[in-house]
C-alpha cells in the first residue's frame, strides 16, 4: 500500500500527456486528460529507497531487467517528464546520489573502451555508411538522409576552419576516422587522429591503407594528453569533451591551447546544457562512465582562462534529435539481430538510452553546440563574415 501511494505521488505531475500507470496487483489509473498516449505497467514493486537514491537509475534498471514494461514512445513518454515542472526528473532530491567518477589516464581509457569497442559489427548495424556516432547536420531537414547529413556535418566543420592546403590537423577523438579522413583526400591537410578505442584504432588504419593516405595521414592509439610537444594549425574535438569529466575540463583546453599554433584554429563539437552542468545516474553508469554534461558559460569560462577567443558558437539541438531518432529507427529495425548478438537487457538498455537522448535534446534538456577558438584575437586568420561557412 505504501509503495502504490508513492508512486501515486512520484507520478502523478509528471507528465504533459495523457498516461495510464498499470501496479503490480492489476489496479490502474490514468494521469491527463484523453486516451493515454503511454502506457507504463509495473510487473514489480520497484523499492522507495531505491528510487530515492537516485530515480533515473532505479527505473532505467528496472526497464532494462522487465519489471517496468512500456506501451508507447519512451522519447515521448520522457520528453513529457523533461517537459512537466512537477516531474521527478526535475527534482534534486530524486538526483542526489551519483555514482563515483574518476578520469586518471587508465580511467579514462577503459571508460572508452566500455563503451566504444563492444564492436563494430553492432555499430554498423545503425550507424551510417561513414561509421559516424556523433550529431549530423541536416541541411535539406528531414529529406536528409543520415549518410548525407553526417558526411553533410564533416564538411561543416572543417569548412569553418577555413582550412588551406598542405596545414596540419589533429582530431582528439577520431572515432572510425571520417572527419580526418575527409580532411585529408579532400582538404589536402596533414591529418592525425588519437583515439583510446582499439576497435576504432585498427578500422582507422584499415581505411589509411585502403585509401593510400599513409603519407599524409596517421591514427595513434594514445590519450590526448599524452602528445607531447607537437602543435597543428587546425584541430577538432567531436563529442570527446563529455568524457574528460568536470574536473578536467580545464585542462582539456589548456591542452587544446598547447597544441595549437599560434592563430590557429579549433572547432570543438559537443554536448552543453544551457542550463548549467549536469550527470545522469543512469547513463553515467551503463552508456558512458566518467561522463559529464557541461554548461554553456562553464565552457565559456574555461576557454577564455586559456587565452583563446570564441570566434563563432552554433547551437544544434535539433540536429542531434533527429540523429538519435534515426539511430533509434535503425537499431529496432535490427533488434532480433542486437539481441541475438548481445542480449536483451543489452538491447533494451541501448533502446533506452537513444530514446531518452532524443527527448532530453527535443525537451531542450540539453544541447550540442560547436564552439569556433581561436589561439589569439578572435577569428584573426578567418574571413571577415560567416558567408565561407555555407559556399
Amino acid at each position: 500500500m505504501l509503495e502504490k501511494t508513492f508512486y501515486k505521488s512520484l507520478l502523478s505531475h509528471s507528465f504533459n500527456i495523457p498516461v495510464k500507470i498499470i501496479f503490480w496487483d492489476g489496479s490502474s489509473v490514468v494521469y491527463g486528460d484523453g486516451e493515454p498516449e503511454v502506457t507504463i505497467t509495473f510487473k514489480e514493486k520497484i523499492p522507495i529507497r531505491d528510487v530515492t537514491k537516485n530515480a533515473s537509475i532505479a527505473l532505467g534498471e528496472a526497464y532494462m531487467d522487465g519489471k517496468i514494461e512500456i506501451q508507447g514512445s519512451i522519447q515521448a513518454l520522457i520528453e513529457s517528464a523533461y517537459e512537466s515542472a512537477g516531474s521527478f526528473m526535475r527534482n534534486s532530491k530524486f538526483r542526489k546520489f551519483m555514482p563515483k567518477q574518476g578520469h586518471s589516464e587508465k580511467e579514462s581509457e577503459s571508460d572508452v573502451q566500455s563503451h566504444y569497442d563492444v564492436g563494430n559489427d553492432f555499430y554498423r548495424l545503425w550507424l551510417d555508411d561513414t561509421m559516424t556516432y556523433s550529431c549530423a547536420y541536416f541541411t535539406g531537414g528531414n529529406r536528409d538522409d543520415l549518410t548525407k547529413a553526417q558526411e553533410d556535418k564533416v564538411h561543416h566543420i572543417l569548412k569553418k576552419l577555413d582550412p588551406q592546403p598542405g596545414k596540419t590537423f589533429l582530431d582528439i577523438g577520431c572515432g572510425w576516422g571520417t572527419l580526418m579522413l575527409t580532411a585529408a583526400k579532400e582538404y589536402k591537410l596533414k591529418v592525425t587522429g588519437v583515439t583510446l578505442s582499439e576497435e576504432q584504432y585498427r578500422f582507422v588504419q584499415d581505411q589509411i591503407k585502403k585509401d593510400g593516405l599513409e603519407d599524409v595521414a596517421e591514427v595513434k592509439l594514445i590519450d590526448y594528453r599524452e602528445l607531447g610537444n607537437q602543435q597543428w594549425d587546425y584541430i577538432t574535438s567531436v563529442g570527446m569533451f563529455e568524457h574528460v569529466g568536470k574536473e578536467n575540463l580545464g585542462l582539456y583546453f589548456k591542452d587544446i591551447y598547447r597544441y595549437l599554433k599560434d592563430d590557429g584554429v579549433a572547432l570543438i563539437h559537443g554536448i552543453t546544457r544551457q542550463q548549467g552542468g549536469a550527470y545522469n545516474g543512469w547513463i553515467n553508469k551503463y552508456i558512458f562512465p566518467g561522463g559529464y554534461v557541461p554548461g554553456l558559460v562553464e565552457m565559456i569560462q574555461h576557454i577564455e582562462e586559456n587565452q583563446m577567443q570564441i570566434a563563432d558558437i552554433e547551437m544544434l539541438r535539433r540536429h542531434y534529435q533527429r540523429t538519435l531518432e534515426i539511430w533509434d529507427a535503425n537499431f529496432n529495425a535490427h533488434r532480433t539481430q542486437i539481441q541475438d548478438m548481445m542480449g536483451e537487457r543489452f538491447t533494451r538498455m541501448w533502446d533506452l538510452y537513444l530514446q531518452a537522448c532524443a527527448a532530453s535534446f527535443e525537451s531542450g534538456n540539453i544541447d550540442v553546440i560547436q564552439y569556433l577558438i581561436t589561439k589569439g584575437a578572435s577569428g584573426k586568420n578567418l574571413p571577415m563574415t560567416r558567408d565561407y561557412m555555407i559556399k
